[in-house]
């Protein structure tokens, strides 16, 4: 069975609105409820005062409607009695300015009196709840990311500095503190990476992010271990949440939940949507091991900068049944129904403020009945030859101070090389060797900005091509050890020998600038000087400060071949490139000459056509309707979904 819900908020509605709302979810065929999210005030009006009857009623409400409920702690978001009490436990931000009560997420997850409320709500949700009949789930907390530099934090770090060192010599040594006087004799000297004169130590702004991840996860692995014990039968989940600010490694993370539930908001009106829809869909799979679930998405909006894009009917099934078709097991959204106030009041909902009468609520309803027709297990994945590398602690280290150029931006780097291979029509998972070193069996690894590389990491890719695989690396890949610290001998240090080159010098170019190269292929904004050891040239540049010197290489290496990119392509010139190097390694589409607007997902027996255009489309016998959906399986054939 497949999910069908969503971020549920009863608190926010008189009691009479509850029946009309399990009444229209019957309707839309919703099977799920997320509840209780933001509740705690409702739940602890007052420190150790509990309401719980509103809840009692609400989950019975919808256990007999038919409705199973993930049930969070709302330890997103502190109550005022808690901060009036404990001024102490609001962040504290780099520039050295505590936060004041207002807005969800303002906690420091190093206070002691934060996480020990944290876990007596948690324990006594448990202890009320473990055993209801409603309970499918729980969902701890939300979007876990939140900062904080206070001395709290500060006496933490310094505990998990010497849990991951041992002494100040070896941190010393791994943070290059010779540099600018920063040698530290005691641990006391060491603080967060605060507001400074000039540029922090990268090394010390890199650990500090590793700190807040596995400090964050020490918070969630309480209130697991106390819902767990309350009931070992019931999954425990939290919600992934991506961005440059979030200081969580969901690739570690993953090991520690029951089930990788993902939040993903496309940020691009256009084709960009889908893009991203398909991108963050595979690299949650890569996270889940396969298996996950969307957790939250907009239903009826697309939030891009400065602006909420109102979806064009049809789209909502698509983005939905994109995330299906990459093996999420079901659709959840923020929100069921949209809020009378508050501070995101218009916010995306499936019964907007308008009512069930309208355009979403409508194709929510035919979309609820599609999803209960697919017969689709979990075990059921898209089934891929070509995987791209994901490594957070990279892009951390991307976001640091010192760096050639202020424009490198990894999550763009990873999204491009993504968005090659999905124009190109090609399956693709993703690999993440910052944490294991198992790198499966694709014909074809694209590694792009994987600027942290271990010794073992490295070893493991050149393993990889010696046994046959092909590998792609991109510029700004193999720099530093994963401290930071630089490869010397020249550029991209890990992967120099199976690469069969260095690099000498970088080129950042300005903004805006382009490069042509040989072989009727366009780049910009990086250029490096390459010296080839063993590799060919088959790209050069063909004009600017490096006319005529490598541009694009590739080197046989054992019965693989490893390839390098010195300079940013194009989107369209990496599509080409990696397309040819893709059929050379023998992977190819899941279907053969499709449209350029139809796009194309097995999953298990199942075949999902996705037409993402104006247009009607033909794939074999199969007409698509401009927006349109078709499932097939070599027994079942689903009927089109189209537009409205």
């Amino acid at each position: 069975m497949l999910f069908f819900g969503g971020d549920y908020n009863p608190e926010q509605w008189p009691e009479e609105v509850w029946a009309q709302d399990v009444a229209l979810m019957r309707q839309a065929g919703v099977n799920i409820a997320t509840v209780g999210v933001f509740a705690w005030s409702d739940l602890e009006p007052e420190p150790g005062r509990y309401e719980f009857g509103w809840l009692d009623r609400v989950l019975d409400l919808l256990h007999d409607g038919g409705v199973q409920v993930a049930l969070a702690t709302p330890t997103a978001s502190l109550p005022p009695w808690f901060t009036l009490a404990h001024p102490e436990a609001l962040p504290v931000t780099a520039d050295g300015v505590r936060l004041t009560h207002g807005s969800r997420d303002t906690y420091c997850v190093s206070s002691p009196a934060y996480r020990a409320a944290a876990r007596n709500i948690a324990g006594r949700l448990a202890e009320r709840y473990a055993h209801h009949p409603a309970l499918a789930m729980w969902h701890v907390h939300n979007e876990y990311g939140t900062d904080c530099r206070c001395d709290v934090t500060a006496a933490a770090f310094r505990l998990w500095l010497q849990k991951k060192h041992g002494d100040l010599s070896t941190l010393n040594e791994a943070w290059t503190t010779s540099f600018w006087s920063q040698r530290y004799s005691d641990w006391a000297q060491i603080g967060p990476p605060r507001a400074t004169q000039y540029m922090p130590n990268p090394a010390h702004v890199l650990d500090f992010r590793r700190f807040l991840s596995d400090e964050l996860l020490d918070g969630f692995i309480e209130q697991r271990d106390l819902l767990r014990a309350a009931n070992p039968d019931v999954p425990v989940t939290t919600n992934f949440v991506q961005g440059g600010w979030v200081s969580v490694d969901h690739a570690r993370w993953a090991e520690e939940v029951d089930i990788v539930a993902v939040d993903h908001y496309p940020d691009d009106a256009g084709a960009g949507a889908e893009e991203q829809t398909a991108f963050a869909a595979d690299l949650a799979r890569g996270w889940g091991g396969g298996s996950w679930l969307l957790m939250e998405t907009g239903p009826n909006l697309i939030y891009t900068s400065g602006r909420m894009h109102a979806k064009e009917p049809g789209r909502l099934t698509r983005h939905s049944l994109g995330y299906v078709a990459r093996g999420s097991g079901g659709a959840m959204y923020f929100q069921w129904r949209q809020p009378r106030g508050g501070a995101e009041l218009f916010h995306s909902a499936l019964v907007p403020h308008a009512g069930p009468d309208t355009p979403v609520f409508r194709e929510a309803i035919a979309l609820g009945r599609t999803l209960r027709n697919l017969d689709v297990a979990a075990t059921d994945q898209p089934a891929a030859r070509v995987a791209v590398t994901w490594d957070a602690p990279s892009w951390w280290a991307l976001q640091g101070p010192g760096l050639p150029a202020g424009d490198i931006d990894y999550l763009g780097a990873v999204r491009q090389a993504h968005r090659a291979l999905y124009r190109a029509k090609l399956q693709t998972d993703f690999v993440f060797p910052g944490v294991s070193t198992d790198l499966g069996d694709y014909r074809m690894i694209v590694v792009p900005h994987l600027y942290l590389v271990s010794d073992e990491a490295a070893a493991a890719f050149r393993d990889y091509v010696a046994a046959g695989g092909t590998l792609v690396v991109t510029y700004l890949s193999g720099i530093a050890e994963p401290d930071s610290r630089i490869r010397l001998g020249g550029y991209p240090g890990a992967f120099r020998e199976v690469l069969g080159m260095r690099v000498v010098e970088w080129h950042p170019q300005a903004p805006g600038a382009t490069v042509a190269l040989s072989a009727d292929l366009t780049a910009g904004r990086w250029i490096e000087r390459v010296e080839t050891a063993g590799a060919e040239t088959i790209s050069l540049y063909a004009d600017g400060p490096l006319a005529g010197a490598p541009a694009i290489t590739r080197n046989r290496y054992g019965a693989g071949s490893a390839w390098y990119l010195s300079t940013a392509l194009t989107d369209d010139s990496l599509q080409t490139l990696l397309h040819e190097i893709a059929a050379s390694a023998g992977v190819e589409p899941v279907l053969p000459d499709l449209p350029s607007d139809v796009e194309a997902v097995r999953r298990g027996d199942l075949l999902f056509l996705f037409n993402h255009g104006g247009r009607p489309a033909t794939v074999g016998d199969v007409v698509l309707p401009p927006g349109g959906v078709r499932i097939r399986s070599a027994d079942v054939e689903g009927a089109p979904v189209g537009r409205g």
